[in-house]
């Protein structure tokens, strides 16, 4: 059961976004995939349990928050108006009214990865262990990184990369959410 959270500033959403900026949470993160009985197969054998609003089309996962939703690549590529194969350069110059320049098949690497951050480098570990046997393919078996960390990377049957990874720096909260070091005074300060 979820327990319900306060909303970003007293008066709301509405009145952030008036204010100039966008409330600063992530509520959702959607991987677009190949066969969804399949990605939700592998995800149930990491332990993920499915809400009950899931359909043959659509599979939520409640992740302390923040909510994994498994939906048709094609389908999630169709409702942003997106090719499924590539991002056209014409579609995202219009969009944007820059030039962007967007390359690659929509395979491979895309830009984005997903993360899970544990509590120890046993713990890292022993996740990575439960992903090989429940299917996922190893991308960076976990070490040491530059960054004072532990950490390795997955991906998922269509593709979709996670890291997993201990940081010392962020340590989690009783509800396994990372904190933040504050930022300094002269990040705080706001131009005129």
């Amino acid at each position: 059961m979820s327990v319900p959270r306060p909303s970003a500033t007293p008066a709301g959403d509405l009145h952030t976004i008036q204010s100039g900026r966008l409330p600063q949470r992530l509520t959702m993160i959607t991987l677009g995939v190949d066969d969804l009985a399949v990605a939700r197969a592998f995800y149930a054998r990491l332990g993920f349990e499915a809400a009950g609003v899931d359909s043959n089309d659509v599979c939520f996962f409640d992740m302390s928050g923040t909510v994994l939703g498994l939906y048709g690549r094609q389908a999630l590529a169709d409702e942003a108006h997106l090719s499924d194969t590539n991002l056209s350069e014409a579609k995202l110059s219009e969009a944007s009214g820059s030039e962007i320049s967007a390359t690659g098949s929509g395979r491979g690497f895309r830009g984005l990865s997903c993360a899970l951050n544990l509590d120890s480098k046993a713990a890292v570990d022993a996740a990575f262990e439960l992903v090989t046997s429940a299917g996922g393919t190893v991308m960076k078996a976990p070490e040491h990184v530059f960054w004072g960390g532990y950490s390795g990377y997955f991906a998922d049957p269509d593709g979709h990369l996670w890291e997993i990874a201990y940081n010392p720096i962020a340590k989690l909260d009783a509800n396994g959410h990372m904190q933040l070091p504050p930022p300094s005074s002269s990040q705080t300060s706001q131009p005129e």
